[in-house]
C-alpha cells in the first residue's frame, strides 16, 4: 500500500458533480460555423496558414506553431474559410482576438491520415515532433504545450516519475471523470506511449476517492502493468500539479522551479487520451470532453465537442435557460471566469461550461475590511501569506510580493473562499502578477535598447579612431614627402604644388600648363565648363543640348553598325537599336521645342565661344545692377518677400506632386517648405516693423 501524504491548507466546497454524471457522454454534433482563436494555449499565438475562401478538410492545418512554446491548430470538420478577423474569445479580459472562421459543409470529410503501427520503433525526437504537430496542449485547464513538457531539457536531470493527473478536484467539473470511465483502456495505452518517451522508473496515476467508477475502470485496464493507481482523500485543490506531487510522492517542487527539477513530469488524463489518438490514429487535437452543468441547464451532461464550436450551440443542446442563469462561466466556481458572450468558441482548455442559478451560486457580498483572522493563510495550499500579499498588492509593492513568492500562487481561490470579509484576494494577485510581468517585459526592452545604443556608440568610436589613425598616417606621409623635397631628393613639395595651383586658379588659368596634380586640373576644367553652360542664353543652351544629342546618336549608330558586322548577339543588337530610336525621338522633341520658341537651329551669327558669351552677359548684368538706383530698405524688403513667396509657391507645388507619387523626396521637400514659410514670416515681420 503506497503511502499518501497531506498538503498544507485546502478546503472542502460542495462538489456538485452528480448532476452531469447521470448519463454517458454525448457527441455535440457539427455546428454550421466554427471559430478558432489563434491563441488557445500558453505561449505564442499560432500563425494562420490558410486564406479566406479556401476549402479545408477535417484535420487539416489551419495555423502553424509560431515559436517553441506554441502549438498548431487544425480544422475540426470540413468546410470553407470565410474570415480571419478579431472575434470574441473565452478570456477573462473579454477582449476580441484574431480568429479563423470556418463554415462547415456538413460532410465532415477527413484528410488522409493514419497512425503509427509501432511507436516503439520511432526515435524519441520523431515521436515528440508527432505530438507537437498534432497541436496537443494541456487539457486540464492551463494549456501548456505537451511536447515542450515531455521534451524536458536533459540538463535538468533524469525523469524518475511519470505522474498522471486524474484528480479533477474543482466542483461541478466531471469531464475527466467520464473520460476515465469510458476510455480507461485508451488512457492506459496513452500512458505506455509516454513511458516509452520518458523512460521513468515509476508510473503513478493520482485520483481522488470520490470517483469510484473511474477508479474501478482504470484498475481493470491497468491490471498486469507497472502503472500504480494512487487513490487519496478528496480535498480541494489536490488537483494542482505541485499539490498532487506532494500528495503521492511527499516531494515539494522548489519555489520558482518545475517538477522536472525533482525528476517528475506530470500530465492530465485528457492530454494522455489526445496523445493516444494522435499516435495510434494520426488524429490531431480537434475535439475534447466538456462538461455543461448548473441548474440553469435542463440536461447537464458531458459532451464530446469539436473545438471551435460556439458555446451557445452546446448550451442549446443542454436546454440552457438564460433567464434563470446568474452568470455563465467557463471552468468551475473556484478558478473559472465569466463569459459575457455565449457565442465564444470552445477551445482546447474548455473543460466546463457552468450555468448556475442565483440560488445555486449567489453573488458574493460586498468586500469588507480585513480583520487579520489568518484563515486565508491556513487554507492556502502553497503555504503562502495571502493577507500580507494582499497589503503589498494594494500598495503596489511588487518587490515585496516577489519576495513573498507571489508566483507560487496557483490562484485556486481557497483564500477568497474562506475569507469572512469577502475580499476577492485572487483578483488582487492576478492584477499584481500582470503588472510585474509587464514591468519585466518593459525592462527587457529597455535593456535591449541600451545594449543596441552601447554597441552603436562603440562602433562610432571605433570608426572615429580608425579615421583618426588614417589621418595621422596621411599626415606623416605628407611630412615625409616634404622632408624629402627639402633634402633635394627630386621629390616635389606637395605644399608648394598646392600653392602654385591656387595662384594659377586666381590668375584665371583654366588649365595650368605645368600642373602637378592632373586630377585637380580636370576638376577645375569641368567646373569651368559647367559654369559656362549655366550662363548660356536659353536658345544657346538648347542648341548645345541638341548638338550633344546628335553626337550621341551618331556614336550609337556607329556601334550598331559595328555590332551587326561583327555578328554580335541578337540581344546586343536589339538594345543598340532601341537606344538609337530613343535618341532620335529626343532629337525630334528638341527640334520641335526650339521651333515652338521661335529659335533657329542654325543662327546666322552663333557665338564663336559660348563660354565667352556667357561671361559677357554676366558682366553686362552686373553693370546694369550697379547703374540702377539703390533700393530703399522698404523696397528691398518687399523685393525679398516677393522672391521668398515665389520660391515657396514652387516648393509647395513640388511637395504636392511628390506626395501624389509617394516619392522618397517628400520629407526633404516638407523641410524646404517649412524653412521658406519661416523665412516669409520673418521678412513680413521686418517689413511690418519698418512701416510702423
Amino acid at each position: 500500500m503506497r503511502k499518501i501524504y497531506d498538503i498544507h491548507g485546502g478546503i472542502h466546497p460542495l462538489e456538485n458533480k452528480h448532476q452531469s454524471l447521470q448519463v454517458s457522454s454525448t457527441p455535440a454534433g457539427i455546428p454550421p460555423q466554427l471559430f478558432y482563436p489563434l491563441s488557445q494555449h500558453i505561449g505564442a499565438p499560432a500563425k494562420a496558414v490558410v486564406s479566406v475562401g479556401q476549402k479545408v478538410l477535417k484535420g487539416e492545418l489551419l495555423a502553424a506553431a509560431d515559436g517553441f512554446i506554441s502549438v498548431p491548430i487544425h480544422a475540426s470538420t470540413s468546410g470553407v474559410i470565410t474570415a480571419i478577423e478579431p472575434r470574441p474569445v473565452p478570456h477573462p479580459s473579454a477582449m476580441p482576438a484574431p480568429c479563423i472562421v470556418l463554415d462547415s459543409d456538413g460532410l465532415d470529410t477527413w484528410i488522409e491520415h493514419s497512425g503509427v503501427e509501432d511507436y516503439t520503433q520511432l526515435e524519441r525526437s520523431a515521436l515528440l515532433q508527432l505530438i507537437r504537430d498534432s497541436g496537443i496542449a494541456g487539457m486540464g485547464g492551463a494549456g501548456f504545450p505537451a511536447a515542450v513538457k515531455l521534451g524536458v531539457n536533459p540538463e535538468r536531470g533524469r525523469i524518475n516519475t511519470l505522474l498522471i493527473n486524474g484528480t479533477e478536484c474543482e466542483p461541478y467539473i466531471t469531464a475527466d471523470d467520464i473520460l476515465m470511465r469510458e476510455q480507461a483502456e485508451a488512457i492506459i495505452a496513452g500512458i505506455h506511449i509516454l513511458t516509452h518517451l520518458v523512460e521513468p522508473t515509476e508510473i503513478l496515476l493520482g485520483i481522488e476517492d470520490n470517483k469510484p467508477e473511474a477508479i474501478a475502470a482504470l484498475r481493470a485496464a491497468a491490471a498486469g502493468t507497472a502503472i500504480d493507481i494512487v487513490v487519496f482523500p478528496t480535498k480541494y485543490p489536490s488537483g494542482g500539479e505541485k499539490q498532487l506531487i506532494e500528495i503521492v510522492t511527499g516531494k515539494q517542487v522548489p519555489s520558482g522551479g518545475l517538477p522536472a527539477d525533482i525528476g517528475i513530469v506530470c500530465q492530465n488524463v485528457g492530454t494522455i487520451y489526445a496523445i493516444y489518438r494522435a499516435v495510434t490514429y494520426g488524429e490531431p487535437l480537434i475535439s475534447r470532453m466538456t462538461t455543461v452543468t448548473g441548474n440553469a441547464a435542463a440536461h447537464p451532461r458531458n459532451y464530446e465537442v469539436l473545438l471551435g464550436t460556439p458555446m451557445s450551440w452546446l448550451l442549446d443542446l443542454a436546454g440552457y435557460d438564460a433567464k434563470r442563469n446568474q452568470r455563465l462561466m467557463m471552468g468551475g466556481p473556484m478558478m473559472g471566469f465569466t463569459i459575457t458572450d455565449p457565442s465564444v468558441p470552445v477551445v482546447k482548455t474548455t473543460n466546463c461550461l457552468l450555468a448556475p442559478t442565483v440560488e445555486e451560486l449567489p453573488a458574493p457580498d460586498p468586500a469588507q475590511a480585513c480583520i487579520r483572522c489568518g484563515m486565508c493563510a491556513e487554507a492556502c495550499p502553497a503555504s503562502l501569506l495571502p493577507q500580507q500579499m494582499y497589503w503589498f498588492a494594494q500598495g503596489k509593492e511588487f518587490e515585496k510580493l516577489e519576495a513573498h513568492n507571489l508566483f507560487d500562487c496557483i490562484e485556486c481561490g481557497a483564500c477568497s473562499y474562506v475569507c469572512p470579509s469577502n475580499i476577492p484576494l485572487v483578483q488582487y494577485y492576478r492584477a499584481a502578477k500582470a503588472e510585474i510581468v509587464q514591468m519585466r517585459n518593459d525592462h527587457a526592452k529597455s535593456e535591449h535598447s541600451r545594449t543596441r545604443f552601447e554597441a552603436r556608440q562603440e562602433r562610432l568610436d571605433r570608426e572615429a579612431a580608425e579615421k583618426e589613425a588614417q589621418r595621422a598616417t596621411r599626415k606623416a606621409a605628407a611630412e615625409q614627402r616634404a622632408r624629402d623635397a627639402a633634402a633635394g631628393d627630386g621629390v616635389e613639395d606637395p605644399v608648394q604644388a598646392a600653392i602654385a595651383r591656387a595662384k594659377a586658379k586666381k590668375a584665371g588659368q583654366a588649365e595650368p600648363a605645368a600642373s602637378a596634380d592632373p586630377a585637380q586640373a580636370a576638376i577645375e576644367k569641368a567646373k569651368a565648363t559647367r559654369a559656362a553652360s549655366a550662363d548660356l542664353a536659353p536658345e544657346d543652351k538648347a542648341r548645345q543640348d541638341l548638338q550633344k544629342l546628335r553626337e550621341r546618336a551618331e556614336k550609337s549608330r556607329a556601334r550598331l553598325t559595328e555590332s551587326r558586322e561583327a555578328g554580335a548577339q541578337d540581344k546586343v543588337i536589339e538594345a543598340l537599336d532601341a537606344s538609337v530610336l530613343k535618341l532620335d525621338e529626343k532629337i525630334a522633341t528638341a527640334v520641335a521645342a526650339m521651333a515652338d520658341q521661335g529659335w533657329s537651329e542654325n543662327p546666322q551669327q552663333a557665338p564663336a565661344d559660348p563660354a565667352q558669351a556667357a561671361i559677357e552677359r554676366a558682366l553686362a548684368k552686373r553693370a546694369a545692377q550697379a547703374a540702377a538706383p539703390a533700393l530703399s530698405p522698404r523696397e528691398q524688403l518687399q523685393k525679398n518677400l516677393q522672391s521668398v513667396e515665389k520660391s515657396l509657391q514652387k516648393a509647395t507645388a513640388k511637395l504636392a506632386e511628390a506626395e501624389q507619387e509617394n516619392s522618397d523626396k517628400v520629407e526633404v521637400l516638407q523641410q524646404s517648405v517649412q524653412k521658406l514659410t519661416t523665412k516669409q514670416s520673418q521678412v513680413q515681420a521686418e517689413l511690418t516693423a519698418l512701416e510702423d
